[in-house]
């Protein structure tokens, strides 16, 4: 994998929606998804982005009040001036044990100071790990050209 990009947060108050037990909002996960995707893909290309699209944003387990949330992002896919980066979200417990909240896909585009696409390094899957994420990319790619 490329290097991973890590942010953590405290979920808050002013996170959650009103419940009994106040879960984490979607919107408020999809945010933090799209900023730590962005500084991965800016890492990546050493150049700004620009987001294009999320294709899959798979919400797995929930995330409540005084959570510790911690995601991971790394670029598994690149075209010419566009990057696929896969954003794996987590509940860390005090003892450091995790689980798996979410799993995003986003697309972004390298982009100049007049902001057009520019290219960007390709990327070279060396793991099967890799090569498995950079396939499952490409197959993500073909189904959103053919829409």
């Amino acid at each position: 994998m490329t290097e991973l990009t890590t942010s953590v947060q405290i979920i808050l108050p002013q996170h959650c929606n009103g419940y009994k037990k106040p879960r984490l909002f979607g919107g408020q996960m999809m945010a933090w998804i799209d900023i730590v995707g962005a500084v991965a893909a800016r890492r990546y290309a050493k150049r700004a982005v620009t987001t294009v699209c999320v294709d899959s944003l798979t919400f797995i387990a929930p995330a409540y009040l005084n959570d510790t949330m911690v995601q991971e992002a790394c670029v598994v896919w690149t075209g010419r001036t566009s990057m696929e980066v896969r954003v794996d979200s987590f509940v860390e417990q005090l003892d450091g044990t995790r689980t798996m909240v979410n799993r995003a896909y986003a697309v972004f585009v390298a982009i100049d100071d007049e902001e057009k696409p520019i290219p960007v390094p390709p990327f070279q899957p060396e793991t099967e790990l890799e090569r498995m994420e950079y396939a499952a990319a490409q197959e993500r790619r073909k189904k959103r050209l053919e829409k």
